[in-house]
């Protein structure tokens, strides 16, 4: 590979870099809970219908992520941050390990699950009561609240998306990190960056329909390959 500059970082990341932590994807042949699957749940219509059984779904995911640490990758990510004069990481995941890692930095494309959301006002704020004392949990105005994420059919915030634009422009080096990045937004970022002149690397356990587009595809999991990317990187300097 080439020494890319360091200057300007944008790295996006998705599930895989967390399943190494232990996070369950809760999509695909894995990913039931009773007979339900994360897209009939995972919606503003689910909540209308059932705003308890939508919330003891995700009790039950917020129960599994309590109990895992970040990994190396993440680890990895925060050193970039304190490294990079501009490093902005862009994450589809809502677990909340880049944070606890301690990445500042960050565009939450799907929000946080540890954050609720009022359903008459807005009013975010932070819970990370884990089993939930009240399901479903109330606003003390009394309205119900949400998780503060993205749904199936909502749109994401034009503000986050929009400074994730910015980001992958001015980039000279965008890492993509354990997702496939087919999914529309954020699929379109990375090829941004390349088309703007960046340095496109892709770190995956197996080829996506990105490999193609990338100047360096590096296949494994991202917990020992970041970490051996950024050695090689910073080496170099």
């Amino acid at each position: 590979m080439r020494n890319p500059s360091l200057r300007s970082v944008a790295v996006l990341t998705g599930a895989g870099i967390s399943a190494e932590s232990g996070v369950p994807t809760f999509r695909g042949a894995d990913g039931l809970w009773r007979q339900y699957r994360a897209e009939e749940l995972a919606t503003p219509q689910a909540f209308m219908r059932n705003p308890t059984l939508v919330w003891e779904w995700y009790d039950w995911r917020r129960g599994l992520i309590a109990g895992c640490q970040p990994n190396a990758a993440h680890r990895t990510l925060t050193e970039m941050e304190r490294w990079c004069e501009d490093f902005t990481l862009i994450t589809q995941n809502v677990d909340g390990l880049h944070q606890r890692a301690g990445s500042e930095r960050i565009l939450e494309l799907h929000g946080d699950i540890w954050r609720v959301r009022c359903t008459t006002d807005n009013t975010v704020c932070d819970n990370h009561e884990v089993p939930l004392s009240r399901i479903p949990p109330t606003c003390p105005c009394g309205a119900l609240l949400r998780p503060d994420v993205v749904w199936f059919g909502e749109s994401l915030d034009s503000e986050v998306m929009n400074a994730a634009y910015a980001a992958v422009e001015r980039c000279d080096l965008m890492l993509v990190v354990g997702t496939s990045a087919v999914v529309h937004p954020a699929a379109s970022l990375p090829a941004i960056a390349h088309n703007a002149g960046a340095y496109l690397v892709e770190v995956n356990v197996q080829e996506t329909a990105l490999s193609a587009l990338a100047d360096e595809v590096i296949l494994g999991p991202a917990a020992r390959e970041l970490p051996e990317l950024w050695a090689r990187l910073t080496g170099a300097l």
